[in-house]
């Protein structure tokens, strides 16, 4: 039997700051109702430069709870692969950050930039790596920390966004169970949907502590929505047919966290019940790369997931960027 990708540990950190739509109303003009009834969110974790809690130190964190979970040591791994776009420095990665301070000192380590989808994009390079037989055990985690290029005065935005890292152990087994397939598609032309651009925030003075990057995030959020469901919704049924499954046989759904009424219209559009699709963005905000790895952590800690269970990773983000994995689940 040829090799399958096992995810065989989970991990998650986020910052210890909840930053609430009652804190937001302080800060611009919107209200509690409103943030709740637009995108679902209540709480955000927004990290602060007085504690340890750097992208490096999250994906630290999450990184070795997902060890310790898969009871394997660092330096058993052969690759760490990091989804992100804030990193904490250019260069070097923040994939290289976590290899150092976890000391896993056989692995190879390098970041990959594709917005939210970047968890996907980073479990669809381990999978292949796996496949092709140039590696046995990889972590993969998604990290970030959106405070540090939020743009406090846009309203559109700075209610969306926040902070934390996931993580997981693929490893390779003979199991019928693990990854069954992925699936990336990219489209440049609509990068103006959602994008960085040189600039500067006013940091309001409850969150005076937070460290800010040179540049902020822009999106136009209406186009953005429908592109994100369409999307998500297409390459989902790509995944589906790939292995012969229709939306009854999946167990749960893990999509982005991005905004409760796009995981909804894309459960609409699936024909798959909201029990079956997990969602914690009322907790955490949308955290890009991170929501995954989190969201998946979390299903996986609160007994949601079985052996053999058919589950579906699903994400759109800057690029633009979408992607898909299936995976049966192998622990």
């Amino acid at each position: 039997m040829p090799y399958k990708s096992c995810i065989i540990g989970t991990g998650s950190s986020v910052p210890e700051r909840v930053l609430s739509n009652q804190d937001l109303e302080e800060i611009v003009d919107t209200s509690d109702e409103w943030i709740t009834r637009r995108t679902g969110i209540r709480d955000r974790r927004i990290s602060s430069i007085h504690r340890n809690e750097t992208s490096t130190d999250l994906g630290t964190r999450a990184a070795v709870k997902a060890m310790e979970m898969a009871g394997v040591t660092a330096d058993s791994l052969d690759m760490i692969v990091v989804g992100t776009v804030t990193p904490d420095n250019q260069f070097p990665s923040a994939a290289c950050m976590v290899q150092k301070e976890i000391n896993a000192v056989n692995a190879g380590a390098f970041d990959i930039s594709a917005g939210c989808t970047g968890f996907l994009y980073a479990l669809a390079m381990a999978d292949n790596a796996i496949r092709a037989g140039h590696c046995r055990r990889v972590l993969v985690a998604g990290i970030e920390r959106l405070s540090s290029i939020v743009d406090w005065q846009d309203r559109s935005t700075c209610v969306l966004l926040a902070d934390g890292a996931g993580a997981v152990v693929v490893d390779a087994r003979e199991d019928s169970n693990g990854i069954l397939s992925t699936h990336l598609k990219s489209d440049g032309n609509l990068g103006e949907l959602l994008y960085s651009t040189y600039s500067t925030s006013t940091i309001p003075e409850i969150l005076k502590d937070i460290d800010t990057k040179p540049f902020t995030l822009r999106m136009e959020g209406n186009r953005l929505f429908k592109r994100a469901v369409s999307y998500m919704a297409a390459i989902s049924r790509d995944a589906l047919e790939k292995n012969n499954l229709t939306a009854e046989d999946i167990r749960l759904v893990v999509p982005h966290q991005a905004n409760i009424r796009i995981i909804d219209a894309l459960a609409h559009t699936l024909g798959i019940p909201l029990e079956k699709v997990f969602t914690n963005v009322h907790k955490y905000g949308n955290t890009s790369s991170a929501s995954i790895p989190i969201a998946l952590d979390e299903a996986n800690h609160a007994g949601l997931l079985k052996t053999g269970d058919n589950v579906l990773l699903v994400s759109f983000g800057a690029g633009l960027t979408w992607g898909a994995a299936l995976l049966k689940w192998s622990m």
